[in-house]
């Protein structure tokens, strides 16, 4: 009896599953999409390269070098480290103008934030008439560093200006404050807290964010309206005074067009307005040493970074950001 065997089944085919191709229309409209944004984006790549990262390179490698502007770039000399030598052990004018831009900064900035949140907490008032106060406060920082209103500041503060006119009506006899070394720095100092008008209208929006009922709840506790300022809007508000402390301290630390006015570039009288910035120009542009000034320059930039850095390091622990709820 013969076996016979049967043959195995052959399984069914499975059913081809063909992926969609994709379209050439889409793939050319998203190159088309992506090629519009970079031409959109070019005008501003192209002040990027040309106007920030080129010079700034360059500049890094010419504080490494004797340049005087007036030597062609392929004959410079390199020093390496010698500028940064110099400036932190051989140029007394280089201390000089870290003490005068500190001084400037440690006085100027706190008072110009504390006179824009006074400012602001009278304006955040339903008062008549309280949009065109608003205005005229923010007046001022309009002009920001303009020359015009350095000029129109040291003409006040001349022996013969506005304030030592108002200053006879009482009897007090006046100086001239912008040529007096005691007194010429403070001119400038006064000038740049009168310039609230930024920060005031910041403080102005923060304060419309904190919530009524903190106030009343506060109220009904018995806090007098001194400790609703300290226990509610101080705290409430900490976000903002930190974004205006960063950025006043920065402002405060590049200050320059009205040192400079005031002394007619040379940072008198007596260094007492020789800023940072200003010491910086002169060296560069003056003294026609570029090389020194781009090494000032880029100790400059690792300062403001280390500070602002500082400030982001202890905001933690006084700075409170309400959840997505209010709390």
């Amino acid at each position: 009896m013969a076996l016979t065997t049967a043959p195995n089944p052959t399984p069914p085919a499975k059913p081809s599953v063909r992926t969609p191709a994709k379209s050439r229309g889409s793939g050319r409209m998203r190159h088309g999409e992506g090629l519009a944004g970079y031409v959109f984006l070019s005008p501003w790549l192209i002040g990027l390269m040309a106007i920030t990262a080129i010079p700034m390179l360059l500049s890094l490698y010419l504080s490494f070098t004797n340049y005087d502007i007036l030597t062609d770039l392929s004959d410079v000399e390199w020093v390496g480290l010698a500028n940064y030598k110099r400036m932190f052990t051989a140029d007394p004018s280089y201390w000089h103008s870290v003490q005068v831009t500190l001084s400037f900064a440690l006085i100027a900035v706190p008072l110009k934030l504390a006179a824009a949140l006074g400012v602001a907490l009278l304006l955040n008032r339903a008062w008549r008439g309280v949009g065109l106060f608003r205005g005229l406060f923010y007046l001022p920082s309009l002009l920001g560093g303009s020359v015009a209103l350095a000029i129109v500041w040291v003409s006040m503060f001349n022996r013969d200006g506005a304030f030592n006119s108002f200053l006879s009506l009482f009897g007090v006899e006046g100086k001239p404050w912008v040529n007096d070394p005691g007194w010429a720095l403070e001119t400038l100092m006064v000038l740049a807290i009168w310039q609230f008008g930024a920060p005031m209208v910041i403080f102005l929006a923060g304060l419309k964010q904190v919530p009524t009922e903190l106030y009343e709840a506060a109220s009904v506790d018995g806090a007098s309206r001194f400790r609703q300022f300290v226990s509610v809007t101080l705290p409430m508000l900490s976000p903002v005074i930190f974004f205006n402390l960063v950025l006043e301290t920065i402002n405060g630390f590049q200050g320059f067009t009205a040192a400079f006015v005031l002394s007619n570039g040379t940072g008198g009288p007596v260094d007492a307005t020789l800023m940072y910035t200003l010491n910086l120009y002169i060296t560069g542009f003056t003294e026609l040493e570029m090389g020194y000034a781009s090494a000032m320059a880029w100790v400059f930039l690792l300062a403001i970074a280390l500070i602002t850095a500082l400030f982001f390091s202890t905001g933690r622990f006084w700075v409170h950001y309400s959840d997505g709820d209010g709390n």
